[in-house]
């Protein structure tokens, strides 16, 4: 099987008030190119597995799919709220069942071909043949209605219809080369305001500014953007100390306080929405005894895993669904419990002396993680082995189920949408790590998104939340801040609480 079709989804697997050492706000836009010719260069810590925008949906490759693609609608930077991206203008009928759009006009695919409404129809259709999409597919039929409009039909009302319309699955590709058979990852293709120049496995991805971005507000100044991987965390920032690297992604914890301190560097920072967690699988023994579970659960030293694993840059949590949004509650979550945690693993009748659990990472802040929980299993009686392995590796065993536990993070912009996610049956080989089958759940989760009343949707989260919290599937662990370092002669950085950069508004300070 393809590396490519083994991306887990949204297992990042797969980060609202900033601060910084220095603002990039009250930095001056430098349009020109520059003595370096705007080049400039991120690093982050693992290898994209695939440029494709469908056969995904973890947040590595999704910052290269924001490079040359664009949506129908885009999560709004600090609200978090959908906003039209490729769409001029849009309405839905009074019963909540058909959804008109109009495209905006002028737009040019990389190849040159204007993008009409026949391309936005072909990639919402081609988007549905990828297991990664298929849960953003809320619409019964797609059907022309003009040059550059499109409407969509759906079965019953949907509260999550335009945050769907955010999603990798609602990319705009050229349908010229969808009806050919473009390979997407290696040739991607789209409207973004960069454009594809060349990778080399395992060391870089070289992207150009696209001179005809139809946003011409924000049309890139950076003419080439250079994403290097470094699995060492102390090497990205020693590269950002020395000039060679300008943004790193995936900042060292033990690193953030010195560079927020070198005149050459600055720290951003924001609250984020991604949960760490220990997922268990569910369809293997022991973790099939949810008093095994919980014991484990109240086993693991929260704030100890985020003093050691991320140098205490977020906050401890006991519930798997994120306290960011609104419909998160503690209820039925089970704390740190030394105490507790013996009763639990006393009642679940496993012989502990007979067990040695296997735990799967694949960074330096995973395999961290995975150690203070080793040792905090140690302190209960339980053995636990860390395997770690690159980020593809790691994914293509979560994606299969070959597993028994394993250090991973998931995000979203919404409760909802997080909840389908992680929880939902239908999202398992992706982004339901666990692989909980729960019809009840399943139900719930299918109510709540045809509900279009907030109150009453709110209320049925709140129960989603109950629910997830007292099966015990995952080990919460921290939700992380945001943290991005840069050099100073960078300008314009911004990103989102679920980890949007908008990289066309980057620039070179003079």
């Amino acid at each position: 099987m393809k590396i490519k079709k083994l991306i887990a989804a949204a297992l990042a697997l797969c980060l609202l008030c900033s601060c910084a050492a220095h603002s990039a706000d009250n930095e001056i836009k430098n349009d020109s190119a520059g003595s370096e010719k705007g080049a400039v260069t991120i690093a982050l810590s693992s290898e994209p597995a695939t440029l494709h925008p469908f056969d995904h949906s973890a947040d590595i490759c999704g910052y290269m799919n924001r490079m040359t693609y664009n949506k129908l609608f885009i999560t709004d930077i600090d609200t978090l709220e959908p906003v039209p991206e490729l769409v001029e203008s849009y309405s839905c009928s009074p019963d909540g069942l058909v959804w008109d759009f109009k495209l905006k006009e002028g737009v040019r695919f990389h190849n040159g071909e204007e993008m009409t409404a026949a391309d936005a129809v072909a990639s919402l259709k081609y988007a549905a043949e990828f297991s990664f999409c298929t849960r953003y597919v809320f619409w019964n039929s797609v059907e022309l209605t003009g040059d550059y409009a499109f409407r969509l039909t759906t079965s019953a009302p949907y509260s999550l219809a335009l945050n769907d319309l955010c999603a990798n699955s609602a990319t705009v590709l050229p349908k010229s080369l969808i009806d050919s058979g473009n390979d997407f990852n290696l040739n991607p293709v789209g409207t973004g305001p960069y454009i594809f120049k060349e990778q080399s496995i395992g060391d870089s991805i070289t992207f150009t500014s696209n001179p005809d971005y139809f946003d011409r507000e924000h049309t890139p100044s950076i003419e080439e953007i250079t994403w290097r991987i470094i699995p060492e965390g102390s090497s990205r920032t020693i590269g950002l100390e020395t000039g060679e690297i300008d943004l790193v992604i995936d900042v060292e914890p033990n690193d953030a306080a010195r560079l927020e301190e070198n005149e050459g560097t600055n720290i951003l920072r924001r609250d984020g929405t991604r949960v760490c967690f220990m997922v268990m699988n569910s369809q293997k023994a022991p973790f099939d005894n949810m008093d095994f579970r919980k014991g484990l659960n109240a086993a693991v030293d929260r704030q100890a895993v985020l003093d050691v694993a991320a140098g205490g840059m977020g906050k401890a949590v006991i519930s798997p669904n994120p306290s960011a949004f609104p419909g998160s509650t503690d209820e039925g979550a089970i704390a740190y419990s030394p105490e507790e945690s013996a009763k639990y693993l006393a009642a679940s009748g496993i012989e502990l002396d007979k067990l040695s659990l296997s735990c799967i990472v694949y960074s330096d802040e995973t395999r961290r993680s995975a150690e203070v929980i080793q040792g905090c299993l140690a302190e209960a009686g339980i053995t636990m082995t860390i395997e770690s392995m690159d980020f593809a590796a790691f994914l293509t065993r979560m994606l299969e189920g070959d597993f028994e536990m394993a250090v991973a993070g998931y995000t979203s912009s919404n409760m909802l949408t997080y909840m389908r996610g992680l929880w939902h049956s239908e999202s398992i080989g992706a982004s339901n790590a666990s692989r909980l089958v729960d019809p009840e759940l399943d139900a719930l989760i299918e109510e709540a998104e045809r509900t279009l009343d907030p109150e009453q949707r709110q209320e049925m989260l709140y129960e989603i939340c109950r629910r997830t919290n007292s099966l015990s599937l995952l080990v919460p662990l921290y939700t992380p801040s945001v943290v991005r370092a840069y050099s100073s002669r960078l300008g314009g950085l911004r990103v989102s609480p679920s980890f949007l950069i908008p990289y066309n508004e980057l620039y070179i300070v003079k």
